[in-house]
């Protein structure tokens, strides 16, 4: 995310609510409709995919944060062999459902609010 305020405050999930992030998506649609996406600070490529990833991570993390019985993580499962890609993906089915699986099966004490890229953990801020 190039806008630094934007990263600074993604940083602080105290301050983030379903009210903050759809003003932030109201605010990005208005510079994507009036072609200001650059110099508002968002992403150059794939803004409208970038954008929506940067609102899952926060959504987890304010689901987590809600619901500390639950472990609530999200997770990429990488390039997976599908017909949504014309089965382009790398890695087989199988394969890409490593990481959902991982989670579905982490301990009360595991980790929550988290990323992970596949089977790996990943700080997103």
């Amino acid at each position: 995310m190039p806008n630094e305020e934007l990263r600074k405050d993604l940083s602080n999930i105290d301050i983030w609510d379903e009210a903050r992030i759809e003003a932030v998506l109201n605010t990005f649609m208005d510079d994507l409709k009036n072609g200001r996406l650059e110099e508002a600070g968002w992403p150059a490529m794939l803004p409208a995919y970038s954008v929506s990833k940067m609102v899952i991570n926060l959504y987890t993390r304010i689901l987590a944060r809600r619901h500390p019985e639950m472990r609530v993580n999200c997770v990429r499962p990488g390039f997976v062999r599908t017909d949504i890609n014309w089965n382009l993906g790398t890695l087989t089915p199988e394969q890409g459902a490593r990481g959902p699986v991982m989670l579905s099966l982490l301990p009360q004490d595991g980790p929550t609010g988290c990323y992970f890229d596949q089977t790996e953990m990943v700080n997103v801020w």
